[in-house]
C-alpha cells in the first residue's frame, strides 16, 4: 500500500497572489501537498503546450515558452509536468534551458509508455528496454541525476486499457532501487492496475482524465485522498475540446468570470489529494489560470456543477 501524506493542505479557497517581490512569497490556490518526500503546491503547470502543434516539433515562440515556464515559478509554483515524448524531447529541453539549474522547491514530474511515430501517434513503448530508455533520456534531456517523479503512462491514446502493468512497473521499481528515480506514480490506468500497483510497491500519484464533465473516477479520487495518494487530473479544462455546460456558464456569470476558472477552482474544492497542471503557451492565461483556481465557490455552486458529468469530451492522452 501507498503510505499516507504526512502534512495537512491549505485550504482550497486561498487567493492567488499574480505578482511577486524580495520580501514576500507569492500565495497558489489550494496550499501544498506532499507526495512522499516532495511537497508541491496544489497548482502546478503542465508543460505539454510549450511543444509545437500536435505536441510535436518546436514551439512556435521559443522565448515565449521560456517566459512561460519562469513566470510559473515567479508565482511560486513548485510542481511542473512535463514528458520527454512531448516534442519529442522538446518540452524538458525548454524546461531545462528556462529553469536549470532548478530550485530546490521545485519539482519536475514526467511519465515513460510511450512514444511519438512519424504520424504524431502515441503509441506504447513499455517494455524493459523502452522503459529504461526513457528514463534516461528524460535524465539527460532534464539535466538531472534523479527523477523526482515518473508515472508510468498506460493504455493508448483513446484511454485506459486492461491488462497486468507488472514488467512496466517493476521495470522502473528497479530504477527507482538504482537511484534513478525518487517517487513512482500511474497514469491512464484502471482502478485494476492501480491495485495490482498497490501490490508491487509504493507510488504516491495517479494521473488520469477528469474534469466536471468526466467524473469516472470519483469513487478513486476518494479511496486515494483516504491513502492520501495525490490524483492529478489532466485535461482538467476539458483538453483539445474544452468543457462547455450551461450550468457551468450561469456559475461563472454569477461571479463574473470565464467558465475555465469555475472548472479549476471546482477541482480544488473537489478533494484536497487533487492536484492541478493546466497548461498554456501565454504568460497571461497562465496568471489567469492562477486567479481563476483561487474562484471561492459557494454551496450552492457545488451542488450546480455536481449535476455536470457524464458528457463525453473525447480521450487524449497527454
Amino acid at each position: 500500500m501507498t503510505t499516507p501524506r504526512t502534512t495537512t493542505t491549505a485550504t482550497t479557497t486561498a487567493t492567488a497572489t499574480t505578482t511577486a517581490s524580495t520580501d514576500s512569497t507569492p500565495t497558489l490556490p489550494g496550499g501544498t501537498w506532499t507526495m512522499g518526500d516532495l511537497t508541491v503546491t496544489r497548482f502546478g503547470y503542465g508543460a505539454m503546450q510549450l511543444a509545437g502543434p500536435g505536441v510535436m516539433g518546436p514551439p512556435a515562440d521559443h522565448e515565449g515558452a521560456l517566459a512561460v515556464l519562469r513566470e510559473a515559478v515567479r508565482l511560486g509554483i513548485t510542481h511542473i509536468d512535463t514528458a520527454d515524448a512531448y516534442g519529442p524531447h522538446v518540452t524538458n529541453r525548454l524546461i531545462h534551458e528556462a529553469l536549470h539549474p532548478y530550485p530546490d522547491t521545485l519539482h519536475v514530474v514526467t511519465k515513460v509508455g510511450a512514444r511519438r511515430d512519424a504520424d504524431g501517434g502515441w503509441p506504447p513503448a513499455r517494455e524493459p528496454d523502452d522503459l529504461r530508455r526513457a528514463v534516461h533520456d528524460n535524465l539527460r534531456t532534464l539535466g538531472v541525476d534523479t527523477l523526482d517523479l515518473v508515472n508510468l503512462r498506460l493504455g493508448d491514446a483513446t484511454g485506459p486499457r486492461p491488462g497486468s502493468l507488472a514488467t512496466a512497473y517493476e521495470t522502473l521499481v528497479a530504477l527507482q532501487q538504482e537511484g534513478l528515480i525518487r517517487h513512482l506514480g500511474l497514469s491512464n490506468a484502471t482502478p485494476e492496475q492501480i491495485a495490482e500497483a498497490e501490490t508491487i510497491a509504493p507510488f504516491v500519484c495517479v494521473q488520469n482524465l477528469y474534469n466536471l464533465a468526466h467524473r469516472h473516477d470519483d469513487a478513486l479520487v476518494d479511496r486515494l485522498a483516504e491513502q492520501g495518494v495525490a490524483y492529478v487530473p489532466f485535461f482538467p479544462l476539458g483538453g483539445f475540446t474544452p468543457l462547455q455546460s450551461a450550468t457551468l456558464s450561469r456559475v461563472a456569470e454569477r461571479h463574473g468570470v470565464r467558465p475555465m476558472a469555475v472548472a479549476l477552482a471546482w477541482l480544488l474544492h473537489r478533494s484536497p489529494n487533487i492536484l492541478l497542471i493546466p497548461g498554456t503557451s501565454s504568460v497571461a492565461h497562465l496568471r489567469e489560470n492562477v486567479a481563476g483556481a483561487g474562484l471561492a465557490l459557494t454551496e450552492e455552486d457545488l451542488a450546480a456543477l455536481d449535476t455536470i458529468g457524464g458528457g463525453d469530451q473525447g480521450r487524449l492522452t497527454p
